[in-house]
């Protein structure tokens, strides 16, 4: 009996042992590039193909013969309430604002890639001036580095149901969380990337501007969380930096 529960007992083990160095090495190496990302998320082949290298291809195409119906649809409008003799909206100021629409329609993605770059280098501003602070590379890879030096299971002696090992086991599922986030994230990201002439053609009406407010909301929130993880990240380490100092 004790046999066969230590065989089930060593084999669960050498299964999370396995899963934990799998999670270390694949998994975890990946979560300082989609957390922290860069204008280069706009120049994937698949991207650049959906996107189009002009205003005749790609998603461009569409937006454009959207911004030509708003078009009929005003000049339509604006005849009925002409012969209905109803007070219309100026056209010349319709004109003036949709000519500023299909700008940046057509440069939609060089203003996305505009914007994340700003956060990119207020992000690398924040983690690199405190990391020549406190003299350490600040990312996710070192506070996984640290972790796994605290908590760390001998491949020779390990056990997941012992306090390091149920440790281990917490910490990697919150890691394996922030990494799922994370994820999600970048393919958020790329999506609103995707929408975003779209989202500026909304603006030619106002019964549909809120799609482009919403739609801008979202998307600086999505980038504000890197921000956000610079500011733990600097944190984290500041205190840990102190607590190293405090023993010295």
């Amino acid at each position: 009996m004790n046999s066969s529960t230590n065989t089930i007992l060593n084999t669960i083990n050498e299964l999370f042992s396995s899963l934990f160095a799998s999670i270390d090495n694949s998994i975890y190496s990946a979560l300082d590039e989609i957390a922290f990302i860069n204008p280069s998320i706009l120049h994937s082949t698949y991207l650049e193909k959906l996107i189009g290298t002009s205003s005749t291809t790609g998603i461009l195409v569409i937006a454009n013969a959207l911004l030509v119906g708003f078009v009929l649809y005003f000049a339509i409008n604006h005849l009925l309430s002409s012969l209905a003799i109803v007070e219309a909206q100026n056209p010349y100021r319709f004109i003036l604002k949709l000519i500023l629409i299909g700008i940046c329609v057509n440069s939609s993605f060089f203003l996305c890639e505009q914007i994340i770059n700003l956060g990119s280098l207020l992000s690398s501003a924040i983690r690199e001036g405190c990391g020549e602070l406190l003299h350490t590379n600040i990312c996710f890879s070192k506070v996984i580095d640290i972790s796994n030096s605290i908590i760390h299971l001998e491949e020779s002696n390990s056990n997941v149901f012992s306090i390091d090992g149920i440790i281990k086991t917490v910490v990697s599922l919150g890691f394996f969380n922030i990494v799922f986030l994370y994820a999600i994230r970048y393919i958020l990201l790329k999506v609103f990337i995707l929408i975003a002439p779209f989202a500026f053609l909304t603006l030619s009406l106002r019964s549909t501007s809120f799609i482009f407010k919403s739609w801008l909301k979202c998307f600086i929130s999505l980038l504000f969380m890197e921000l956000f993880a610079s500011l733990i990240l600097a944190v984290m380490f500041s205190i840990e930096y102190s607590s190293r100092q405090s023993y010295i």
